[in-house]
């Protein structure tokens, strides 16, 4: 008999903790807070150039041939010996490789090194917060990049920001589909809710709605 009456208090306690589990999910999909993620902090994937990036291209024993440029709005630089070469959409190692191949046709061995020095982003490696902010902005992403960050780059929520009714939209190229998160940006930056702080990735739009009263 006690064994039978500790099976029963065991089975309703794991359909309360499934009952549970399952309240905590009913309202949509949830970010994991950066608090959590912080831990496992590591590179992100490496960055694509975009317009108007500015570089420096950096050729060992021949400084002549490097050169600090800006990422013309047409995706193309020019340095020494080398005209309208395409940048935008390749890496830093990428873009190095195809300066390499070009100027080996001059000098022997050349050894190439791209430095992204300012960096605006492709729009898909963007975060876009739009509505009842200070400044809305597009921000280029960086690797480990956090709500709060995207919010202090934007100078906070505006007087009349519904913080908390504040959304995620994130587009997953892979599959075309987009899903929607909910945000407390008042827990955030009102209370100093940690948990309320998220992970971001490339091409995140957050939208902050403004209160009715």
């Amino acid at each position: 008999m006690p064994n039978q009456r500790l099976a029963r208090l065991l089975a309703g306690s794991a359909m309360a903790s499934l009952a549970l589990t399952g309240c905590s999910t009913a309202n949509g999909p949830q970010l994991p807070p950066a608090a959590f993620v912080s831990m496992q902090e590591g590179p992100g994937e490496e960055y694509v150039i975009g317009p108007l990036d500015e570089l420096t291209i950096f050729v060992w024993r021949n400084p002549e041939l490097g050169a600090k440029v800006q990422v013309r709005p047409d995706g193309r630089i020019t340095t020494p010996l080398i005209t309208d070469m395409p940048a935008v959409g390749k890496t830093p190692s990428m873009l190095a490789e195809d300066v390499r191949l070009q100027l080996s046709q001059y000098i022997q061995e050349p050894l190439v090194s791209v430095i992204v020095d300012k960096f605006a982003g492709t729009f898909s490696q963007q975060i876009r917060v739009v509505g009842a902010t200070e400044k809305p902005a597009s921000i280029p992403y960086r690797a480990n990049m956090t709500l709060l960050d995207a919010m202090i780059a934007v100078g906070g929520l505006s007087e009349y920001a519904a913080g908390n009714k504040a959304r995620l939209i994130r587009f997953d190229r892979t599959t075309g589909k987009q899903t929607e998160f909910a945000l407390r940006l008042g827990d955030l930056l009102k209370k100093g809710e940690s948990k309320a702080n998220v992970m971001l990735s490339p091409g995140d739009v957050i939208i902050i709605p403004e209160s009715m009263f």
